[in-house]
C-alpha cells in the first residue's frame, strides 16, 4: 500500500510522455526525492487521462512536470511538440501548474540504473518509463532545490 499525502501542497507528479507509454514518478521538494509510481500503458487519450485523472485525484499534487525530449542538440523535434499538447491537455485538465524539463538523457539513465540492479533489458523495458520519469523529477526536484538554496 502507497502512503497518500496529508493534502495538497507538497507532491509533484512527473511524466515520461510517450505514444503508447506514459512513465509516472512522484516526490516532494520538501523530501527531494522522486520515486517510480507507475506506466500507463495507453494510446489513446481519453483512457490515458482518465487513468492520469485517478493518479492526481489519489495523490492530490501541487504541481505536474513533463518531460521534454529533445535532440542532443538541444533542437526541437515531431517528439517535443508532442510532449508540449501533452502537457498544455494536463494543464487544462487538472489546473494545476506543469513544468517541462529537458529529458534528452533520462531514457538512457533509466536503462542504466535498471541495469545496475539486475533489471535491464528487454524483459524489463516496461520499468524503463517509471524509471524514466523519477530521473526527470529528480532533475527537478534538484533544480528546484538549488533555486530554493541561492534565494
Amino acid at each position: 500500500m502507497r502512503e497518500r499525502p496529508a493534502a495538497r501542497g507538497d507532491t509533484v507528479l512527473a511524466f515520461d510522455y510517450g505514444e503508447r507509454f506514459v512513465g509516472v514518478a512522484i516526490g516532494a521538494p520538501g523530501v527531494g526525492v522522486a520515486h517510480p509510481l507507475a506506466t500507463i500503458d495507453q494510446r489513446a487519450t481519453g483512457p490515458r487521462l482518465a487513468a492520469i485523472a485517478a493518479l492526481v485525484a489519489e495523490w492530490r499534487p501541487a504541481r505536474l512536470v513533463v518531460g521534454l525530449p529533445l535532440a542532443l542538440d538541444g533542437a526541437p523535434h515531431e517528439q517535443t511538440r508532442r510532449a508540449r499538447a501533452f502537457a498544455a491537455r494536463l494543464a487544462a485538465r487538472f489546473g494545476l501548474p506543469v513544468d517541462l524539463v529537458d529529458e534528452r538523457f533520462s531514457s538512457a539513465d533509466a536503462e542504466e540504473r535498471l541495469r545496475a540492479i539486475g533489471r535491464g533489458g528487454r524483459r524489463h523495458k516496461g520499468l524503463a518509463h517509471p524509471v524514466a520519469a523519477q530521473v526527470i523529477l529528480q532533475d527537478w526536484l534538484d533544480r528546484n532545490a538549488a533555486t530554493d538554496a541561492a534565494a
